[in-house]
């Protein structure tokens, strides 16, 4: 056991290490992303159904649990994200060595679109916990209403106040067609590290990449658009 756990370091720092990890804390954030999709959408049942959900998630476990989740969350993203950098830095370094002055060209412009791209929808992240969470800037964590008899945080009004704003709008959006893009290879790619990715197979998980990217772009953009542009809830 002892043998066991010492090795783990190894195993973690090697590039295949690393590409579990990805896979792994990836799996996660997959899973999250839905979750969090069909939690957002319960809007378009109702203000009752919503701030239900919303007050639930808030004192799960006398209110620690939903922090617990978070705390997961953060710890995925930052995993994902090392383990991530670290394989393109090795990756760029062989292609460098092997293929020389073009191949590094052809790295660099997929780099940087990769980096903007990746520090956009941390931007996002970021803002969205200041938004909605914390309520930086805003008066959002004082809007009450009643559900089954017990005062609770109106879930609904934030949602519709904070989308009623066209910025805030068009950030999620462009936000979440990042998310897409980097979701579509995502997928596909968490099938190819745990071995169930072959030539055969390789079509078909690109589209299951692709089809599940479009399904949390279309279902988390559906909230903003129809707030914003369509008036709902307003």
């Amino acid at each position: 056991m002892s043998s066991l756990i010492s090795a783990l370091p190894t195993f973690y720092s090697s590039s295949i290490g690393k590409k579990f990890l990805v896979a792994l804390t990836g799996g996660f954030l997959v899973l999250f992303v839905l979750g969090h999709m069909i939690g957002n959408l319960l809007i378009f049942v109702g203000p009752e159904a919503i701030n239900e959900y919303g007050h639930m998630l808030q004192t799960a476990g006398h209110g620690m649990l939903v922090w617990v989740a978070r705390l997961f969350i953060f710890g995925a993203i930052g995993v994902h994200a090392w383990a991530t950098i670290s394989l393109t830095k090795a990756n760029r370094a062989a292609r460098v060595q092997r293929y020389g002055f073009e191949a590094t060209q052809v790295a660099s412009k997929s780099s940087r679109v990769m980096i903007l791209s990746g520090l956009t929808i941390l931007a996002f992240f970021i803002y969205h916990i200041l938004h909605f969470t914390v309520h930086a800037g805003n008066d959002y964590g004082s809007y009450m209403t009643t559900v089954n008899g017990e005062q609770v945080h109106d879930v609904y009004r934030m949602v519709i106040a904070g989308f009623s704003w066209l910025p805030a709008s068009v950030f999620y959006i462009i936000a979440m067609a990042l998310l897409c893009s980097h979701l579509s290879h995502g997928v596909s790619s968490m099938f190819q590290t745990v071995g169930l990715n072959t030539e055969k197979t390789a079509p078909f998980y690109h589209k299951v990449g692709w089809a599940y990217a479009l399904l949390i772009l279309a279902g988390n953009c559906s909230i903003p658009i129809a707030i914003c542009f369509f008036g709902y809830g307003r």
